[in-house]
């Protein structure tokens, strides 16, 4: 008996040491990559090139196949030039670790994050501080989701899978999911150069994207693109249960990363992030505001998740979903200046404003972060189907009541009416 008991004494050590080191190499990779040195990762830039090395060098480390024949150190490269009044050339960074099984190893399941940010923010850049121009570090968008890539990459070294693993960072994202638009248009081209890859995308059954994952609150977790395969809700249902995670599904795969590149050509996605914050795309989005913790959590979830997907017997089905946000489809002749949360993870009836920047309609009215909504002019609002419905409605140069519940005290708030501003 006492033999047992020191050996699950050991065994729990060991478990503990090995979270911790994970959780140790996510805070370097993100204090690396959000430092000042890498200038926010703009797309062709010194600090662009900085981080493909840097991730490159971990990929090669964990010796795992490159994409492309030629020189060691550019075979994880998937180069590509964009733009039409000023050309950029950056890259994607790409391994792949082959299957076990002699059948499923010919499936392949992309993991993937993307590594540019804003640079040094500006006009038409993205910063939600236009005007400043300062380094924009980008530590939760998207150093926090390379850190969990990565640490997947080491994990599947080591557990292997039955089907093939691609690791993809993609490049200039922020510039219209760019990257992994390039990489899906070159798989759909002849090239002798390429290797380790499918012949083409329809060799790719499903992708995993994670972006954003560093500010978890109260174990909630979102999981995007559920009812993009049969399978997909079970299983992210599943494994909250294992993991303990509050986790909020949405059937479509659609949004503003890089699961809608695959989505769009069909391809199963399954698209993770802890939803956003007042630092987001800003030069506040540093290291020391991410939930290192939160982090770890995020990555054992993806570990169970991804064994499950990457083991299962039967490839993914590919279902269509129509887009669930209604933001994609309304026009709005009007703003409040918020960011709801788009996890619905209040618990509460309404929702939560995750971001009320200042000097707009809800700020100025006294609406602030974290007040939940629960009317907009008399009318209810339970959920972003609801909110995005109501700000339809309404019409500039007027002034609505808004209701929100706020430290268990419903507060009403005048709100003036403004149009948004156009780009």
């Amino acid at each position: 008996m006492r033999h047992k008991i020191i050996l699950l004494s050991l065994a729990f050590t060991l478990a503990v040491q090995t979270s911790a080191q994970k959780q140790d190499e996510m805070r370097q990779t993100v204090a690396y990559l959000a430092s000042q040195e890498l200038g926010g990762r703009y797309p062709a830039t010194m600090g662009d090139t900085l981080a493909s090395e840097f991730i490159a060098g971990k990929l090669r480390g964990l010796k795992l196949k490159p994409i492309v024949k030629g020189k060691k150190k550019t075979g994880f490269y998937h180069n590509f030039t964009y733009g039409k009044e000023v050309e950029r050339t950056t890259h994607n960074i790409i391994a792949v670790l082959p299957g076990t099984d002699k059948q499923l190893k010919n499936e392949y399941i992309v993991v993937g994050s993307h590594y540019d940010h804003l640079g040094l923010g500006g006009k038409n850049s993205g910063s939600r501080r236009p005007d400043t121009l300062a380094v924009h570090p980008g530590a939760d968008d998207n150093a926090s989701g390379d850190a969990v890539v990565l640490e997947l990459a080491k994990y599947f070294r080591k557990v292997r899978a039955r089907r093939s693993i691609i690791f993809a960072f993609f490049g200039a994202e922020e510039q219209g999911l760019i990257g992994s638009k390039n990489f899906l248009e070159w798989m759909k081209q002849k090239d002798d150069k390429r290797i380790n890859l499918p012949a083409d995308k329809n060799g790719i059954v499903a992708m995993v994207n994670l972006d954003m994952v560093g500010r978890m609150r109260d174990k909630a977790l979102s999981v995007s693109g559920t009812g993009t395969s049969s399978q997909f809700k079970t299983m992210a249902e599943q494994t909250a249960k294992q993991t303990g995670l509050n986790v909020s599904c949405t059937p479509d795969g659609y949004g503003p990363s890089d699961h809608a590149s695959f989505v769009a050509v069909d391809i199963p996605v399954l698209f993770l992030t802890t939803g956003g914050h007042m630092e987001y795309h800003t030069p506040d989005d540093v290291p020391s505001t991410l939930n290192y913790d939160g982090m770890q959590q995020t990555l054992e979830f993806s570990e169970q998740l991804i064994t499950q997907l990457a083991n299962m017997p039967t490839t993914p089905d590919y279902i269509s979903v129509p887009s669930t946000n209604t933001m994609r489809h309304a026009k709005f002749k009007v703003t409040l200046g918020l960011m709801p949360d788009v996890m619905g993870a209040s618990r509460i009836p309404g929702l939560r404003a995750d971001i009320v920047v200042a000097g707009k309609p809800a700020h100025t009215a006294g609406i602030r972060s974290g007040d939940i909504i629960q009317e907009i002019d008399g009318k209810p609002v339970t959920n972003m189907d609801d909110y995005m419905q109501r700000l339809s409605e309404l019409e500039p140069n007027t002034t609505i009541p808004v209701k929100v519940l706020r430290n268990e005290e419903i507060l009403t708030f005048q709100v003036h009416l403004i149009p948004p501003v156009k780009k």
